[in-house]
């Protein structure tokens, strides 16, 4: 991975920011494939805050750790030479001939920025779509007849950002795979959200991921905190995502970690010879799946464990996600969990 300065690089034709015309062609089915509805109503009841005290641009409800002159009161302080006397409380001075200045604790807006990885890996699935999509269908828009990753991703994408949304907070949305592939611009509107999903019709691309560049080209439009909800497989290597995840610590935003991963990744039940195939051109080998299993089990879950360690040292939080197991209970209970885990901290 880079170093910490912001790659410059030119980005490939494709990574643009979304306009709302592009979005508002997408057809109304082609947008309900990527959030089913019972879905919808399990999640819209809950919030998604940061554990971290947010800085926003706009009033909101989100408390900020900027004490200014509006909004809640918070507490006083002693006045000192050079404060502005308006804020002086005079009923305080009455009482105790003591100069205190009142503080209000402003309210803020969480901005969330959801990354979702569209590198060849993510291509891959072992669940029908049928039975995934929930929405009578047999086929992908794109004529696959598998669930892939991406596709379970965009739909926890397309997730987060109603919730957010729902609670008037800004959403903004980077596809990525080993650059950025598509940008849409923070906005609170909720009619964004179609938005949100057109961006997410960008399809799989065989490159593999490189996390380093595209936080670093993110982090360079990023100019106020924000909570960054990352959602990928992790397939890269475990020096470079610790990497990454530090320059987002450095930059003093808060993240999510989403771990999606295949039920056949995790198990390779696979019964009979055959050629297993890379997806980011890495070539094709012939194996016999029953001579490896155990050994490349022990492998996938070493590198699951090393994930979640890398997120959970930097103070993130970490989710893994099984394609084969609907969002939308899942989601409820993690968000519910973080909730009250924040309510109990001191930034609650």
């Amino acid at each position: 991975m880079s170093d910490a300065t912001p790659d410059n690089t030119t980005p490939d034709p494709a990574a643009r920011d979304v306009s709302a015309a592009a979005a508002a062609r997408l057809p109304e089915e082609d947008a309900a494939l990527y959030l089913h509805p019972q879905t919808l109503a399990r999640l819209k009841t809950f919030e998604l805050r940061a554990k971290m005290i947010v800085e926003g641009v706009r009033s909101g409800q989100h408390r900020s750790p900027y004490h200014g002159f509006s909004v809640e009161f918070a507490q006083h302080r002693p006045y000192v030479a050079g404060d502005d006397i308006r804020h002086l409380d005079w009923k305080v001075y009455g009482r105790s001939d003591k100069l205190q200045l009142k503080q209000y604790q402003q309210e803020t807006n969480l901005d969330l920025l959801v990354l979702v990885d569209a590198s060849g890996s993510m291509d891959f699935g072992s669940r029908s779509f049928a039975e995934a999509s929930g929405q009578g269908r047999t086929r992908s828009l794109d004529e696959r007849d598998y669930w892939s990753k991406y596709d379970h991703a965009t739909a926890l994408a397309a997730a987060l950002s109603y919730i957010t949304l729902r609670q008037r907070d800004r959403v903004g949305l980077v596809v990525f795979a080993d650059e950025v592939k598509a940008m849409l611009g923070r906005t609170g509107s909720m009619g964004a959200w179609r938005q949100v999903v057109g961006a997410l019709s960008t399809q799989p691309v065989t490159a593999p991921t490189d996390l380093g560049r595209v936080i670093d080209q993110v982090l360079a439009r990023v100019t106020n905190r924000c909570l960054i909800a990352l959602v990928s497989d992790f397939f890269e290597d475990g020096n470079q995502i610790r990497a990454a995840f530090a320059q987002v610590k450095h930059r003093g935003h808060d993240l999510i970690a989403f771990q999606v991963l295949d039920q056949a990744e995790r198990s390779f039940d696979f019964a009979d010879a055959a050629p297993f195939e890379g997806l980011e051109g890495e070539g094709r080998l012939r194996v016999d799946p029953r001579s490896i299993r155990a050994a490349y089990c022990k492998a996938i879950e070493s590198h699951i464990e090393a994930v979640e360690k890398i997120a959970r040292g930097f103070g993130f939080d970490y989710q893994m996600v099984d394609t084969h197991k609907w969002l939308g209970p899942s989601i409820a209970a993690f968000v519910a969990r973080r909730n009250a885990r924040i309510k109990r901290s001191k930034y609650g």
